[in-house]
């Protein structure tokens, strides 16, 4: 197979050369374009939620880069044999949701499908010197996360109708919820104490977490597996062998044998373990953040209501992500 071309250009910023939350292109001095585009099937079973989530984890690309989002083009699939009133109301959550930080959906694209699928292609701005990327950790920085993980547990455990409502609840809002408040308060502080950020999403903590250490350099990632935040319910559905798909494919590609790319360095219970490995859908920001700040930044988040969790810090190392 031949290998694919790639173009370059002065003015992409954040492309293809590195893996990243999303692309960014500069239009002039003082502004970029952020843009990224995120699909998947349904995850819970209201079409309004469905759509709402499926935009705020579309949007959080944005916010993990450092930007704003302004507008939005839908990208659909929906089976012909379904009530177009369903598709409506998917499309009224993402656009309701898009509308709450003042963005708008501009047009879209819909094919026919046999299962629905609902994604938005998102558009942002940030200013060209003030991104945030994967790559930066230094050692002695702190690590934290916004959102407790279990989302991908959670939801299997709802497909397979064993699910508590009230965790079921809490996970969707978990979900709802947008990075907008927390990167809008990482800004305040730019790239001098904000060295490294990603969103946790289909790869996991541990895989995302990965791609930080890899990208940085020549730091290990160490995170305390008993300090990451979890939602209600998740080690119970966990222990009961509720795994999405995504989870066990995680494992397999972080842990290879020839090159593991996650050392777990104490014996973990599995279903804690698993966690961390679990796909998440619109989950928390992770970031690196300067240690000699992180006391005034863990009270500005106090003060704005906004959840955060320190769960590790960053050592001079080979660029494995651990776990203690």
């Amino acid at each position: 197979m031949l290998p694919l071309k790639k173009y370059d250009n002065p003015n992409l910023l954040v492309g293809l050369k590195a893996s990243d939350d999303a692309a960014v292109y500069r239009i002039s001095p003082d502004v970029a374009i952020v843009q990224t585009v995120d699909f998947f099937p349904p995850v819970v079973d209201d079409p309004y939620f469905y759509g709402a989530i499926a935009a705020a984890n579309a949007m959080s690309d944005v916010y993990a880069m450092g930007g704003e989002v302004t507008m939005g083009i839908n990208i659909v699939a929906f089976p012909d044999n379904l009530p177009l009133s369903i598709l409506t109301t998917i499309l009224q959550g993402g656009a309701d949701k898009m509308a709450e930080v003042g963005a708008v959906i501009a047009g879209g694209h819909t094919i026919t499908d046999k299962e629905p699928k609902y994604g938005i292609c998102v558009t942002g701005l940030v200013h060209p010197d003030q991104i945030f990327t994967k790559g930066g950790a230094k050692a002695g920085d702190y690590l934290y996360l916004t959102k407790p993980l279990g989302v991908g547990t959670i939801t299997t455990a709802h497909k397979g109708d064993a699910v508590d409502l009230e965790d079921l609840r809490i996970a969707i809002q978990s979900m709802l919820r947008l990075n907008r408040g927390a990167a809008q308060l990482l800004r305040r502080y730019g790239g001098n104490y904000v060295h490294a950020c990603t969103d946790i999403t289909g790869f996991g903590l541990l895989g995302h977490a990965s791609e930080m250490a890899t990208q940085s350099d020549a730091v290990d990632l160490v995170i305390d597996s008993q300090t990451v935040p979890l939602l209600p319910g998740a080690r119970r559905y966990s222990r009961q062998g509720f795994m999405p798909g995504g989870m066990g494919r995680n494992r397999v590609f972080l842990q290879q044998e020839a090159a593991p790319k996650v050392k777990i360095t104490c014996k973990l219970e599995l279903d804690l373990e698993d966690l961390l490995f679990d796909p998440e859908t619109s989950g928390g920001l992770f970031f690196a953040f300067a240690a000699n700040a992180s006391a005034e930044l863990e009270s500005a988040f106090i003060k704005a209501g906004e959840p955060l969790w320190k769960i590790g810090e960053v050592q001079i190392g080979s660029g494995l992500t651990l776990v203690k």
